[in-house]
């Protein structure tokens, strides 16, 4: 009588067991990823991105990314915050990146420091992204990820996000920003330098009227000098350098 009871147990054990790896070859083959769409990325290609994402022994389970990176961060992936994976189907799945906002960032002991739009530090890299000009003329002793930058006038963050935010609109990717003590702005396009003087004004004019200047300057080294807006003339006087 024991005999068989262990006779039955042992039956079972194969059944669950036969069972179980039914259902994990099942899972297996009905969601192995086969297609991988990504949107919301900046700083990283798709590759990156995929690589990043679907790394590890179930990294190509659909099942498995979309419960892993619910609503989660990747540690240690600078300028990303979260991840979601959305399943379109059992073999297709949808990598949506949520990265850090980045207004600028200053070079400081040979690092790059990131900050948002209030000035608060968000990561910090020895590698320059593009995309985020570089703020230069800012005075600090020391930085806090998570704090904001101690650069006294704290009004500066507020012209920082006003000068990107009319870089983005009229299409300008500038390399740098220069503030010098009096408030006065110098743009930095490769070999092009642009002074805008201190008017906040008249800012968005002159932007939009370097859209249409700037191009003429490719190839050329030298500054366009922009500080008296004219807006009759729309005449500027660009000094090249040898």
């Amino acid at each position: 009588m024991f005999r068989k009871s262990r006779v039955g147990i042992w039956a079972l054990l194969a059944v669950l067991l036969l069972t179980a790896a039914g259902a994990v070859g099942y899972l297996k083959k009905t969601y192995t990823v086969e297609t991988v769409y990504v949107e919301g990325n900046v700083h990283y290609t798709e590759e990156e991105i995929k690589e990043l994402v679907m790394s590890g022994p179930f990294g190509d389970n659909s099942l498995y990314l979309s419960l892993k990176y619910k609503n989660k961060g990747i540690e240690g992936i600078p300028f990303v915050d979260v991840v979601d994976v959305d399943i379109l189907s059992p073999d297709t799945v949808k990598i949506i990146v949520y990265e850090k906002t980045l207004t600028g960032c200053v070079r400081y002991l040979d690092t790059y420091i990131y900050f948002d739009r209030d000035g608060y530090v968000v990561e910090s890299s020895g590698i320059k992204t593009s995309g985020v000009p570089q703020i230069m003329g800012l005075q600090f002793d020391h930085m806090i990820t998570g704090e904001k930058l101690p650069v006294g006038n704290e009004e500066i963050f507020d012209s920082i996000l006003s000068i990107t935010q009319l870089l983005q609109k009229y299409k300008l990717i500038s390399d740098k920003i220069y503030f010098n003590r009096s408030g006065a702005v110098t743009l930095y396009f490769e070999q092009v330098k642009v002074s805008l003087g201190s008017d906040s004004a008249t800012l968005e004019d002159k932007l939009m009227l370097l859209s249409q200047l700037l191009p003429s300057l490719e190839g050329k080294r030298g500054t366009l000098q922009m500080q008296t807006y004219d807006a009759n003339s729309g005449k500027y006087v660009f000094k090249p350098e040898a």
